[in-house]
């Protein structure tokens, strides 16, 4: 029977492919997009990742900070750009590990960004859900910045919207200034905006920010602001206000290790998937911005790191010996964190960082003439509550695009795909 013959030959080839022991995390923005514009070497380096049949040869996900629409919409784009299959499963926004903050999902939310925000918002779990369009439509007053939205008469404020307990910050909003405002007053009034403000109270509402990207690459020859530009705006208008530091009951989006715990989550469940057998142990993170591709990478690694040591008696007395105590690895206490009792423990032990010089970081002022030097930056673009640490923005490789860093790890992993 010839198809007995090919489906038996078929068979045959699937179980001699090599089988990965590694998995890719992509940035999109810098790395395999401008803006909408594909970089050239995406679209080669994706031929190499998918075999005859569209799977992917090794577990792909793609780690972005863009927090303006559903999982499923940017998979659709990615497809459409890169020219093979994407699925929703293969996605880490930066709202994506919402998922896992349940203790929020039955309180009534704030929500700032732009795109389809309810609909993210009740993607990831939210159930009342309020956005910034809807409170300043409730309370007209509000909103005074811009003289041409000011109602021309004196008004009542609709109040039909219950009180608000927590505030959910997606992504960079279209009108900095009406957010801004309206997040303030939600903040000094404990969710009740028509009230008076009262900046001594603390703490203020639980904040939850997602993307921390102080600027991102586009289409344009420099970066251009991102979410973190405008929650530094936030933090220091409140501060000014207050003379008090804004805090966050969470931030999400790289370099966060919820993030990465989230992503290595997802690879893991692509091999069960394709029934591989045996675990992914190292992870590859490339991206175009040191503040927050490279330092999270570094920071998950150090984390994975970490993990490994704490079962390894040896490895703790070394450690030990070098800095007269265990304390700095922390205690099982602290690793049952929200993520590993969520998603149960990484099989990964390590993550790789490779940085490319098509986005964010330009590689003409910045790579230093001596490849062994630590990369120094002078200015911390990263986010106030993550500490500068140089070693966390080394990057382990150095790429000009993401077709050499591709290149690199199948050799580095000596993984030849049929």
């Amino acid at each position: 029977n010839r198809n007995f013959f090919h489906g038996s030959i078929y068979s045959i080839l699937f179980l001699l492919q090599p089988q990965p022991r590694f998995g890719l995390l992509f940035d999109i923005d810098g790395v395999l997009v401008r803006g909408r514009i594909p970089i050239p070497a995406a679209k080669k380096t994706f031929e190499k990742l998918v075999n005859s049949q569209g799977q992917f040869v090794v577990p792909v996900v793609f780690v972005t900070n863009a927090g303006n629409c559903l999982r499923q919409t940017k998979a659709d784009q990615l497809s459409h750009l890169l020219g093979v299959p994407i699925t929703q499963e293969q996605v880490v926004m930066s709202h994506s590990p919402l998922r896992m903050l349940r203790k929020f999902h039955d309180k009534c939310v704030l929500v700032s960004g732009q795109g389809p925000v309810l609909d993210i918002a009740k993607n990831v779990g939210f159930k009342n859900v309020i956005s910034i369009d809807m409170l300043r439509e409730s309370y007209p007053l509000l909103d005074m910045v811009d003289h041409n939205r000011r109602p021309k008469l004196p008004t009542n404020p609709v109040i039909n919207l219950p009180k608000v307990e927590a505030v959910v910050l997606f992504g960079e909003p279209i009108r900095w200034e009406t957010n801004l405002q309206l997040i303030i007053d939600v903040l000094l009034t404990n969710g009740n905006p028509s009230g008076i403000h009262q900046s001594q109270v603390m703490p203020h509402l639980p904040l939850l920010a997602c993307n921390m990207d102080l600027m991102w690459m586009a289409e344009a020859n420099s970066p251009r602001f991102g979410h973190g530009t405008f929650l530094v705006c936030l933090e220091n208008i409140f501060k000014k206000i207050t003379g008090r530091e804004l805090k966050y009951e969470a931030l999400m989006g790289k370099p966060s290790e919820l993030t990465y715990h989230f992503a290595e989550f997802l690879i893991r469940s692509q091999a069960l998937e394709r029934q591989w057998k045996l675990p992914i142990t190292t992870l590859y993170a490339i991206g175009d911005n040191l503040m927050t591709d490279i330092y999270g990478a570094n920071l998950y690694n150090r984390y994975l790191e970490e993990r490994v040591a704490r079962k390894n008696p040896k490895a703790v007395a070394q450690m030990a010996a070098v800095t007269g105590s265990a304390s700095t690895l922390p205690g099982e206490e602290e690793s049952d964190s929200l993520w590993e009792s969520e998603l149960a423990l990484p099989s990964a032990t390590s993550c790789k960082s490779i940085l490319v010089c098509t986005g964010v970081y330009n590689h003409s002022v910045d790579v230093p003439s001596d490849p062994h030097r630590c990369i120094k930056q002078t200015v911390f673009h990263g986010h106030r509550d993550f500490r500068f640490e140089p070693a966390l923005v080394e990057p382990d490789y150095i790429t000009e695009d993401v077709a050499e860093a591709v290149d690199l790890i199948f050799k580095h992993e000596k993984f030849v795909p049929q």
